[in-house]
């Protein structure tokens, strides 16, 4: 459940990602490489690059292992990066994936409950945020919005990562806030949806049956063309790399595409129902 960065606000940091940061950057220079030669070497992009450096992300094991190899850095990486520490706003049983999500050249999201996290806006998490049982104080929501804003970033920085999102129909039409924040919700949907390598698509309420009916369900390609799964419920969620379970959820997420409205007629639905707000 992420979206943008509410006005004012800042992805936070700790002290142990700015000094990792400051170490990759002592490191890149003495190398002799721009943020820019050094993003492909690494094989992240370039805001990546930057929001480590910069102490506003955590960095993936795969990370600190390239860094560490294209920089020669005399294993001083691997040392510092046993010291850092996670930001809040994170359920331990997501973690993983989160750190998978940068990683990503393929990830696919089914969503049949709500508006998936990576596309919600400020407004409309931020209702899920005060209405969550146990009850929340107000510095871990502005915490949490902050951890889940960042997340979403990958959509924008990681223009050659391939996105594809199947929403069922009720899961738009559930008027989580107000109006006019779902009518904002919705315009960030269909903002986002026109990027080149953003597909989204609505299953239609009139579909019925359809093989998605399990539930909801992430999958994602790396770029060493491994595939990973992950499946969530309340309070609990499973990654799983079983190849073999991975491939069955894989021909689920096909035959959903298929079954879900195109790009285009799903644009048509979206409009639709913010009409009626």
């Amino acid at each position: 459940m992420a979206d943008e960065v509410p006005k004012g606000s800042e992805p936070e940091t700790s002290e142990s990602l700015k000094a990792f940061g400051e170490v990759v950057k002592v490191f890149r220079r003495r190398a002799g490489l721009t943020q820019e030669q050094f993003a492909p070497l690494v094989g992240y992009s370039l805001p990546m690059v930057a929001s480590i450096e910069q102490g506003r992300r955590l960095p993936s094991k795969e990370f600190v292992e390239r860094a560490e190899e294209v920089l020669d850095a005399f294993g001083a990486l691997r040392a510092a990066a046993k010291h850092l520490t996670r930001k809040e706003g994170l359920a331990k049983w997501f973690e993983k994936w989160a750190e998978l999500e940068p990683l990503a050249v393929t990830l696919y999201t089914f969503e049949n409950r709500l508006v998936p996290g990576l596309f919600q806006t400020p407004a409309y998490t931020r209702t899920l945020f005060e209405e969550q049982i146990p009850a929340m104080s107000d510095d871990k929501i502005e915490s949490n919005l902050v951890t889940r804003v960042e997340r979403a970033s990958i959509l924008t920085e990681c223009p050659e990562t391939i996105f594809s999102f199947i929403i069922e129909e009720h899961a738009l039409r559930r008027q989580v806030a107000d109006a006019e924040s779902m009518r904002g919700q919705i315009d960030h949907i269909l903002d986002l949806g026109q990027r080149r390598n953003i597909d989204v698509q609505i299953m239609a309420q009139s579909r019925g049956n359809h093989a998605g009916l399990g539930g909801p369900l992430r999958l994602l390609e790396t770029q060493e063309n491994t595939w990973y799964a992950y499946c969530e419920g309340q309070e609990t969620g499973q990654l799983i790399s079983d190849s073999k379970v991975v491939s069955v959820l894989q021909q689920r997420y096909a035959r959903m595409r298929a079954q879900a409205l195109s790009v285009e007629a799903s644009v048509g639905l979206l409009q639709e129902i913010r009409g009626a707000l």
